[in-house]
């Protein structure tokens, strides 16, 4: 979040800059840079006249076999350029030139991509790359607009061409257009950004993903078509076809069920759960349109000083409530489970469970994500497949051991909280046998834990003298992804799982004044946790707030906004959460919340395909990002419905084979047909082989799952 915070107040200080200064003189350097406008005519208009052999484009040297062949497919679209050949002309037509709008801060002009890759004559092959144009460096501009003057413009070359090739090309025929000497930095073109028709062969992990996703494809089919012809009674089905047939497992998806006789029956996680993961799928939609090209890119200031904005920045508190409902029903599951077993609790069981739940669809999420994601989809903007690719490379084996945290690149971003969350969980049984054994004492000793730990991330800001104004983006691991800095919203549902357990079954009798004091707090704390830094914001100078006045948010709002969540469950429970308990246990979240696990990692899929594959510049408003993300939401719900048939609940179902087997085997059957995929009766506290509804970066995991 500090990072794109720091990128939007960099953007308006260079836009403060540029407007600063002396009209006339950005009125000359504007004119001159429209010399450039548009490159490929200028081109097209200039072969007209001279041939290749007038630039001398390998000096002195003597060329190699494939600058002869690069120089004769270009000798061959001089040619076509001069005959008016219709597939050199296209050559031409694909190029961008200097974007329309750089004012408003538009640096690209992708071109055509398709008219480019798609040019075929003869062995000519079209090669669409981007050159990167700094024309304050051209001009020899020496003003504020040197700094935002740094463009991407689409150019289409013969696919023989290197970047060498072209940009040796490029470089000879802009000084004689402009009759200037440029520097080598102004103008280059990288093979990176270079792409053709001809797609990157399949590799072996490639082909593994797709046999893994075929192999499970046929399994759920074959079962699913069982389970439709040939079974009469779901009571008859086997276990084994229940846990790969599509039908069951959608059954027990969409069972939507109303139980409001059960006090124990927590329904509003349900919609808490759902509105922090749409939370975290909208604060990622903007994420994204930063980096799209945008037409508009100053407009980030203006729409920073708005009110609306303090949802974007203060996001992470979506983050902080699935890690008090992680730890809430860690506590409150297990130590109901400790109960029952005279304070037994099987550790290991515990472990595996959690893991054959969340390592499955974290694995294949690593691998669609590497392999899949350029062939899903091409683009100006798709070159390589998946952006984090080569950190994936390097880190995926940390992603699987959840301490992707702790690395410099991580390979899925949004991962980092699945490994803070099972690094808590991984702790919980030692808190969880000290609750049971010394019960108040150690529920203190957890409170002055939480107190530690705050003041270690007050120390730690402190320390380093965190402000906005330093841009030290490094930072940000210390006070975000590192496993302490969130471990107080996720001991705070631990405690408050533990309170609940204590008072199970108990009505609180409170009178209105109490509800209502309750209720003004909790909102006053949710609104002061979101909106505290919006009057700074507002003044345009952010970054004159002090180290100490960012630490102490930073450090209290961690603990104040799981506290305000408390209180909401606290009160949907006992029956004084009026319209929004209504609306948080409204049945209809039930099957949002146990999908939610796929969602959370499945969301960034779809919303790095989508950014990627665009061919046009897009235009930044609030209404343009809201259109995107109920696109997003509407085809990342479509694709882990589909992953969650094939990899999530047949695999995660084994955990079936791991509980105590019952004497009775309808008894086996009414749990396996109801339990299964995950709770749709709510959060029953007492039942011991009850699942946790799914969670995500945004509840991580199957989230705190009920240890035995």
């Amino acid at each position: 979040m500090v990072k794109i915070l720091s990128f939007i107040l960099l953007s308006g200080l260079v836009l403060i800059g540029a407007t600063q200064s002396e009209d006339r003189s950005v009125l000359e350097e504007y004119q001159r840079l429209r010399k450039l406008k548009p490159l490929g005519i200028e081109y097209a208009d200039y072969f007209q006249n001279v041939t290749l052999n007038d630039l001398s484009l390998f000096d002195s040297r003597l060329p190699t076999e494939a600058d002869l062949l690069c120089f004769d497919d270009l000798n061959k679209l001089v040619s076509a350029l001069q005959g008016g050949q219709y597939w050199a002309i296209k050559m031409i037509d694909a190029w961008g030139g200097i974007p329309s709008g750089i004012f408003a801060g538009n640096v690209y002009d992708l071109g055509n991509f398709d008219e480019c890759i798609n040019i075929k004559k003869d062995a000519i092959r079209g090669k669409y790359c981007f050159l990167d144009v700094s024309p304050a460096k051209i001009l020899g501009v020496q003003s504020s607009l040197a700094g935002i003057l740094k463009m991407k413009t689409a150019t289409c070359f013969p696919a023989s061409c290197s970047a060498t090739h072209m940009n040796k090309f490029v470089d000879t025929i802009l000084k004689k257009i402009l009759n200037v000497n440029m520097p080598s930095t102004a103008m280059s073109i990288s093979d990176d950004s270079c792409q053709t028709a001809e797609r990157e062969p399949w590799n072996g992990l490639t082909i593994l993903t797709i046999v893994i996703l075929s192999v499970m494809g046929v399994i759920v089919a074959i079962a699913t078509l069982y389970d439709y012809f040939l079974v009469k009674s779901q009571d008859q089905l086997h276990t084994a076809v229940k846990l790969f047939s599509a039908r069951a497992n959608s059954r027990a998806l969409f069972r939507i069920v109303v139980n409001q006789s059960n006090p124990n029956v927590i329904e509003c996680l349900h919609g808490i759960r759902c509105m922090s993961l749409f939370w975290v799928v909208w604060i990622h939609q903007y994420d994204n349109v930063f980096s799209a090209p945008n037409i508009n890119r100053f407009s980030f200031l203006s729409w920073l000083q708005t009110p609306f904005t303090m949802f974007f920045l203060e996001g992470n508190f979506s983050v902080d409530s699935f890690f008090f409902i992680g730890g809430f029903l860690v506590s409150l599951n297990a130590l109901g489970t400790m109960e029952k077993n005279k304070g037994r609790m099987n550790v290991p069981r515990m472990y595996i469970r959690r893991f054959i739940r969340i390592f499955p669809i974290l694995a294949t999420s690593i691998l669609v994500y590497t392999q899949l994601t350029g062939v899903l989809g091409d683009g100006p903007l798709f070159k390589g497949g998946y952006s984090k690719k080569a950190s994936c490379a390097k880190t995926w084996y940390m992603t699987l051991l959840f301490v992707v945290n702790f690395a410099n690149d991580m390979c899925l971003d949004h991962t980092w909280y699945l490994a803070v969350d099972m690094q808590l969980f991984l702790i919980s049984p030692i808190l969880l046998f000290a609750l049971y054994k010394w019960g108040k004492k150690a529920a203190a000793a957890i409170a002055v834990l939480i107190v530690l730990l705050s003041g270690c991330l007050f120390a730690t800001m402190m320390v380093n003298h965190y402000s906005l104004k330093s841009l030290d983006f490094s930072l940000q691991k210390k006070t975000y992804f590192y496993t302490h800095t969130h471990a107080a919203p996720w001991l705070i549902g631990f405690l408050y799982g533990y309170f609940v357990f204590l008072n199970k079954g108990r009505k609180f009798k409170l009178n209105w004044i109490a509800v209502w004091s309750g209720w003004v707090l909790c909102l006053a704390m949710l609104f002061t946790s979101i909106f505290a830094l919006y009057p700074k914001l507002e003044s345009g100078k952010p970054w004159l707030m002090t180290t100490l006045e960012v630490s102490s948010y930073y450090t209290l709002t961690r603990v104040g906004w799981p506290l305000a969540v408390g209180w909401v469950v606290f009160a949907c429970m006992q029956g004084y959460g009026g319209m929004a308990n209504t609306f948080l246990s409204s049945p209809l979240w039930q099957p949002i919340s146990k999908l939610s696990y796929s969602i959370y990692i499945w969301h960034s899929f779809i919303q790095e395909i989508n950014k990627r594959i665009g061919r046009t510049n897009t235009y930044f408003s609030n209404y343009q990002v809201m259109l995107n993300f109920w696109s997003t939401i509407g085809f990342t719900v479509l694709f882990s419905y589909l992953l969650y048939l094939l990899i999530e609940a047949p695999i995660g179902g084994l955990d079936l084979f791991l509980r105590p087997k019952k004497k009775s085997p309808v008894e086996i059957k009414a749990m396996t047909d109801s339990d299964r995929v995950g709770e749709g009766h709510g959060h029953d506290v007492d039942s011991s082989n009850q699942r946790e509804l799914e969670g995500t970066e945004s509840c991580a995991d199957q989230l705190a799952e009920k240890s035995q």
